[in-house]
């Protein structure tokens, strides 16, 4: 494998959109001329925001401008630390946003008004939330894209949504796009975090195994970091430790994100795939998609976090050609 530098070229900002309200849920069946759906995204962008609601507060006219300009189909969007629907003690609707305080209300509407002005109005909005603000995920599709199932877990359940709101499936007619917020591989045994990102490493292997019939573009944070190459300072990153700490498996030492034993999974995964990624935010490609690739960019760089938008995180875009089969039904 190897990775993909090529920068994308801008063309030109979005048309103004529709503010028609976003739509929740697995099965897309909303009356839609026919002739505007189109049926594969083509255009992609992935980013951590590290708080939504605060990227709208201070940072949103640049990403506005951003997302106008590369004007993508589709944004996977990670840590939206937005709380689910759902009183307190009563169960949750990590499809819906918290309204039921004043203070949630409040946050709901500054958020939602962002995000129904252009260019987002032009897109539907998926949400998986977690019950706190923490983690949570969110997918925006252009609406003359309608996926045929969304669904929130890796075992495809569409009512189901993964714990901490970490997963949108959404499946359209020629592939399928996985956006992902990977837990946290922490420092300590004791702290169950080593078990439970195993366990996340073991089941998005056989997600990736099973799910064979159609590509696949997982995306996200993925909280690994691959190779050397991945890092700026290999060394430093092997042999950090918290307080002195020194787990019992020596492959779990190091700075979560970077241990060995974390490499080890992440490698068995990308074998499946045997496609092209880069950093610890990503994009990973079914091998039948790789020849399709026409560029693979990271929009931020620098000490000063230039085009981060006021995350940690800066955003991560790709773009493909048209497949072979569409093609031929122009």
């Amino acid at each position: 494998m190897k990775r993909f530098f090529k920068p994308i070229e801008k063309e030109g900002s979005a048309k103004k959109p529709s503010l028609s309200p976003s739509k929740q849920g697995g099965e897309i069946g909303e009356a839609q001329q026919e002739e505007d759906i189109k049926k594969e995204p083509l255009k992609f962008v992935t980013w951590n925001a590290n708080s939504l609601l605060l990227r709208v507060k201070n940072n949103w006219p640049q990403f506005s401008n951003f997302v106008s300009n590369l004007d993508p189909d589709v944004i996977a969007i990670q840590e939206v630390r937005m709380p689910a629907a759902g009183s307190k003690g009563a169960p949750k609707n990590p499809a819906e946003l918290k309204d039921d305080t004043s203070s949630s209300r409040e946050e709901k509407q500054i958020l939602m008004r962002a995000l129904s002005r252009p260019p987002f109005g032009n897109y539907h909005i998926w949400w998986s939330l977690a019950d706190s603000k923490y983690a949570g995920t969110a997918l925006l599709v252009k609406k003359c894209f309608r996926p045929i199932k969304v669904s929130f877990s890796l075992d495809g359940t569409v009512s189901k949504h993964e714990p901490d709101g970490r997963v949108i499936l959404a499946e359209f007619e020629t592939v399928r796009v996985l956006n992902t917020y990977a837990p946290n591989n922490g420092w300590k045994e004791e702290e169950n975090s080593f078990q439970r990102r195993r366990k996340w490493d073991k089941r998005l292997l056989e997600f990736v195994v099973q799910l064979s019939d159609k590509p696949l573009i997982w995306c996200g944070d993925l909280n690994v970091s691959h190779e050397d190459i991945d890092v700026s300072h290999p060394e430093f990153f092997s042999a950090a430790k918290m307080n002195g700490y020194v787990p019992p498996n020596k492959e779990d030492c190091g700075q979560p994100g970077f241990t060995l034993a974390e490499r080890k999974r992440f490698g068995a995964i990308l074998k499946e795939y045997r496609g092209k990624r880069m950093r610890i935010d990503y994009f990973v490609v079914s091998d039948k998609l790789k020849n399709r690739i026409i560029a693979c960019e990271m929009h931020g760089h620098g000490i000063e976090l230039e085009g981060f938008f006021g995350s940690d995180h800066c955003p991560v875009s790709l773009h493909l050609s048209l497949s072979k089969e569409c093609n031929e039904a122009n």
